[in-house]
């Protein structure tokens, strides 16, 4: 009875699996079929589809998909062209994940610049950074120091066992899988007592 309660469960999670596949492919083509009726309806009135979508949109909700895209392109491009274009991206990335506290910039800048608050002025003042910001921007370069520091402490420590790149990672494969059983013939290989 074991054996057989756990062929139907088998089966019935199978039935469940091929019912979610059925349920996706039959939204997909529902989707469609919509988008097809919509442009022949489009097309027979004389609209622009396009511009019919866009009014399902508002303006906030357009400028914040455009700023996306936006960004998208600018992170797409992923080749490597010099040195210098590099570092420009590696700035705008550490720009985009800090975020900056404006009001108490303001105050610091209202307090080093003797104004009442909510005044302004082009006057250069002296500015010190909290200690907080002194912390985050030395933990980042640490952070980014240890990165290097650790790949080339495990390139320096492994024993070369490949001719290239691709043979590196080849390698590793076959040792992650087949270490465990090769480790007691590989001993005895280094010690000369070979089996």
């Amino acid at each position: 009875s074991t054996v057989a309660n756990r062929k139907d469960l088998i089966a019935d999670h199978q039935k469940a699996k091929v019912t979610a596949k059925e349920l996706a492919r039959l939204e997909k083509q529902r989707k469609l079929a919509q988008t097809l009726r919509l442009k022949a309806d489009a097309e027979e009135t004389g609209e622009d589809l396009e511009r019919k979508k866009a009014w399902e949109w508002s303006i906030e909700q357009n400028e914040r998909w455009e700023a996306k895209m936006a960004d998208q392109a600018v992170r797409a491009d992923g080749r490597f062209h010099n040195a210098e274009d590099e570092a420009h991206k590696q700035y705008n990335r550490n720009v985009r994940v800090t975020k900056p506290d404006l009001v108490a910039y303001e105050r610091a800048k209202e307090a080093a610049l003797g104004l009442a608050p909510g005044m302004d002025t082009l006057a250069y003042g002296d500015s010190k950074p909290s200690e907080d910001a002194v912390d985050r921007v030395v933990g980042k370069i640490n952070k980014d120091l240890d990165k290097g520091k650790r790949k080339k402490k495990e390139e320096e420590d492994e024993t070369v066992t490949y001719i290239n790149q691709r043979n590196k990672v080849f390698n590793k494969k076959v040792a992650r899988y087949f270490d465990k059983y090769t480790k007691e013939i590989r001993a005895s290989f280094e010690r000369g007592t070979a089996l």
